[in-house]
């Protein structure tokens, strides 16, 4: 299949800008020239394809939705979330690798940064300098988010933090960390703050992961705070918000794992047409064998209504509108189908697909994790629900 045929399988009735489109087909020749030469070895060798880092920087992908004032492409979230599509359809442990540095590592900073902090970290993010990551999950504090165990306590002009996080994308290489921490335990959520941590402050380490099942191309850490001073000017947003102002960073993360999930399922349908249309069965291509044919529909239905889900949520950010509930949807629909996806491309292949000749055995075990970051598919369904029943139940929805 070329890139055309590709590019215009996916292009129907998204109303896509001409930028929109030129960005799409760069990348995508991107991800088609680099970054899939890397990504078997870098799963297999669990290590990030540095390569693919490398170019991604080069093109002002990590600088995509900033404005230019700070080194950014001052472009819109739509063009972001299709260049993280795109790189994610060759591997998934890339694009992961580009949502958490954007979405998670850059994003707080440039939202609710106070001006020195942007000043000393903003245009090394944003330009690829070094990368950024987010400390939110903790060995007892999940999707319950707001169970933040990690202690922040004033001193002066500074905050000590003691405690752990656990899962943290980027670590290995990341040289700001948003973290959360309680500062007063009696104000629940309310005494939650978030606050960037210098890689370098003292009490600070970084401890390497456990290997994982997917994804192995994307670093994975543990972060220990002991006795750990991080000055209160690194504190962002507004007294008493950090936790609204994480739980705002984690809606626009979603959009990116919806874009990330549709890449491996749109990947995972690029191999399977591929192969079903070249390998014989029974005198005949598999593809023209209905059981095999019906699999090639269902992906694609399943995918073109995953991406106008991805794509509405990330226009409605870009239109400064309410869109929690959007990326909710999206993140959870697209996740979904990106295993269900992989799980028929493999079906397809039948015992090809299971050994790691070709790249759909990756792409079923990376789809995984797209169902339980940022929110599982369950953590989506209380908050899709919740807004549903809000207006019949009121304050009971919760």
């Amino acid at each position: 299949m070329t890139l055309a045929q590709e590019s215009a399988q996916q292009a129907t009735n998204l109303d896509l800008t001409e930028e929109q489109q030129m960005i799409r087909d760069t990348v995508r020749r991107f991800a088609l020239d680099v970054v899939a030469k890397g990504a078997r070895e870098a799963d297999e060798q669990c290590r990030l394809n540095e390569d693919a880092w490398a170019g991604m920087c080069d093109m002002g992908l990590t600088g995509l939705p900033f404005e230019e004032e700070w080194g950014g492409a001052g472009m819109d979230n739509l063009s972001y979330m299709i260049a993280v599509e795109e790189i994610s359809r060759v591997c998934a442990s890339t694009g992961l690798t580009l949502a958490a540095h954007v979405s998670l590592g850059t994003y707080p900073v440039y939202a609710w940064g106070r001006d020195a902090l942007k000043e000393k970290y903003l245009r090394g993010l944003i330009g690829g300098e070094y990368m950024g990551a987010y400390g939110l999950t903790e060995p007892n504090a999940g999707s319950d988010s707001g169970g933040t165990l990690t202690t922040a306590v004033l001193d002066g002009d500074h905050y000590i933090l003691n405690g752990a996080k656990c899962f943290i994308t980027n670590g290995s290489y990341a040289r700001t960390f948003v973290c959360t921490a309680q500062t007063d335990k009696s104000k629940g959520a309310k005494g939650i703050v978030a606050i960037v941590v210098d890689r370098e402050t003292p009490g600070f380490t970084v401890e390497k992961g456990e290997t994982k099942l997917g994804m192995r191309g994307s670093d994975w850490t543990n972060l220990i705070f002991q006795d750990c001073r991080v000055p209160v000017d690194n504190v962002l947003g507004p007294p008493g918000e950090g936790f609204a102002t994480f739980m705002k960073t984690l809606e626009g993360g979603r959009i990116s794992i919806g874009a990330l999930s549709l890449g491996i399922a749109q990947g995972a349908l690029d191999q399977a047409l591929r192969y079903a249309s070249e390998r014989e069965q029974f005198g005949k291509a598999l593809a023209r064998h209905q059981a095999v044919s019906f699999k090639l529909a269902d992906m694609q239905t399943e995918i073109t209504a995953a991406r106008h889900l991805v794509y509405h949520a990330a226009r409605l950010k870009d239109a400064g509108r309410s869109y929690g509930v959007d990326a909710a949807m999206a993140k959870y629909y697209a996740s979904e189908v990106a295993m269900r996806a992989t799980y028929e491309a493999i079906q397809i292949f039948g015992g090809n697909g299971y050994s790691r000749e070709y790249p759909v055995e990756r792409m079923y075990r990376d789809a995984k994790l797209c169902t339980i970051g940022e929110g599982t598919s369950e953590v989506q369904k209380i908050i899709i629900s919740r807004a549903l029943l809000k207006p019949f139940l009121g304050k009971e929805a919760r």
